[in-house]
């Protein structure tokens, strides 16, 4: 993506997924052809983060609550992932600060500057166009989590027989 926001480094987005201690999806879907029940699947079974769920259209998922809104989820907002149309993403930022969430993590596709400057001015640390999932899985070294591959392709070549 091209504009004049400067996204954290993988450094700054290591750091900042070492620090988080729970995941909120905004936008959970129940259907298993959806990225954000792939993400939600990887990251309870990683045992990592406490996950919540945000989609007012939704009970249950994965056997966990599902919430309305950002302001029902109990126990304090950390990282704020967001499976959301662009058209919508101002609405949750706001949503998001107001909840006191600490980050606010656009997934991949997702590129807002303006969500992102104004998150950012409000105490935020802001990820655009990157995924969870992935970016977990990379700076866990790789490992295959409860089945899952972690789309880390390794260079070491099988050795001959």
């Amino acid at each position: 993506m091209t504009g004049t926001w400067a996204s954290p480094t993988a450094r700054q987005r290591r750091a900042i997924l070492d620090r988080t201690e729970s995941v909120t999806l905004v936008g959970a879907s129940d259907n298993p052809a959806r990225p954000s029940y792939f993400v939600a699947t990887y990251l309870l079974s990683s045992s990592r983060y406490r996950v919540n769920f945000v989609n007012p259209r939704l009970k249950e998922l994965l056997g966990h609550p599902v919430y309305p809104a950002l302001a029902d989820v109990p126990g304090g907002l950390d990282l704020v992932s967001v499976f959301r149309r662009h058209e919508d993403l101002p609405g949750v930022a706001e949503e998001a600060i107001e909840a006191g969430a600490r980050t606010l993590w656009l997934q991949l596709g997702l590129w807002h500057e303006p969500v992102a400057e104004r998150a950012s001015g409000a105490g935020l640390d802001v990820v655009m166009d990157r995924c969870v999932k992935i970016e977990h899985a990379r700076f866990a070294g790789g490992l295959h989590l409860a089945g899952f591959d972690t789309g880390v392709i390794s260079s070491r070549r099988p050795s001959p027989r």
